[in-house]
């Protein structure tokens, strides 16, 4: 069984011989990690500029990264950065890629097209367009959804390339969603289900991600068809043996070892973290094991790589 298949098997909430899959929605620690600077801290302002003999030595960089990168730490998929964000590049990445590992690894990208928490200078602003504009901010979640469905189109037509997106507006805090459920069932809903759907006809798979307390819109996010959610976020309260109790059955769980602990705790409560994932993760399949955000800049290695060793000695199905 290859990476590739293991994750789509955990997607499915299938049965997996062997270990649990893992991932990592972005590991920013390639740099101390395999000595490369991870594609998303390069500098694209002179990319028109470069020669296409350059930007190929861009692309290889990029692919070697992550495919060290996983090949490091075992992992299933890799999350692509899109930067510079036209659709002929990351084409060539990814059939990059796919020639240097060929279909080892799941391969997905950023392709969420709803409205996520707004930052802090426009948040008065957008709360009120839910009140006084709702045609304006329907119209523009609308086109916005028409707009990653037109980008998807055009990587559909090269088949086994991409296998699925991953979906990154967030719409929690710690204490609560942004968006009341009914302002997520008008102003997210159509639209995340409109182009999750339009990603399954077209051979897709979808993951939503989002941090924070999801459990007041949990069954809404699931009933828009997604394959997986991912971060069940611990630091915000989120249980995943409750989660995958609540929903387990309709869709796959990614996550959950807490960040925060990795940053701060000791290393005894990194392993007890680690082993709780696993264990409330694993219990009946459907499950990718994960950080519940991602490898960020300045968490430390040693925790990354504590807590993949104890995913790699314990995270096995023995069936």
């Amino acid at each position: 069984m290859t990476e590739r298949e293991r994750f789509i098997k955990a997607l499915k909430r299938e049965p997996i011989e062997g270990h649990c899959p893992t991932f990592e929605l972005v590991f920013f620690l390639t740099l101390e990690s395999i000595g490369r600077i991870h594609p998303s801290h390069q500098h694209f302002s002179q990319w028109k500029q470069m020669t296409d003999a350059e930007r190929k030595l861009h692309i290889d960089y990029w692919a070697d990264t992550y495919i060290e990168t996983a090949e490091k730490y075992h992992h299933s998929a890799i999350f692509v950065d899109t930067s510079p964000n036209d659709v002929d590049t990351v084409i060539r990445l990814l059939e990059t890629i796919r020639e240097k590992s060929g279909n080892k690894y799941y391969l997905t990208m950023h392709g969420d097209c709803t409205f996520g928490i707004p930052g802090g200078d426009g948040m008065l602003a957008f709360s009120e367009r839910m009140y006084e504009d709702e045609d304006g901010l329907k119209d523009e979640a609308r086109r916005m959804m028409e707009n990653s469905i037109r980008y998807a189109e055009a990587l559909a037509r090269r088949p086994g390339l991409l296998d699925g997106f991953t979906l990154c507006s967030d719409y929690c805090f710690n204490v609560n969603p942004f968006f009341s459920p009914s302002q997520f069932d008008e102003f997210i809903a159509p639209y995340l289900q409109g182009v999750i759907k339009a990603y399954h006809d077209m051979g897709f798979y979808a993951v939503k991600h989002t941090d924070g307390n999801i459990m007041p819109i949990l069954d809404r996010m699931v009933e828009c068809g997604p394959d997986a959610l991912h971060s069940i976020d611990p630091q915000a309260g989120v249980d995943l043996a409750e989660v995958k109790r609540l929903v387990g059955d309709r869709v796959a769980l990614c996550g959950n070892v807490n960040c925060g602990l990795l940053q701060t705790g000791t290393e005894k409560q990194v392993v007890a973290d680690t082993r709780r994932a696993l264990r409330d993760g694993m219990n009946g399949w459907g499950y990718i094991f994960c950080t519940s955000n991602c490898a960020y800049t300045g968490l430390p290695l040693e925790r990354y790589e504590l807590m993949n060793r104890i995913w790699w000695e314990e995270g096995i199905y023995k069936n």
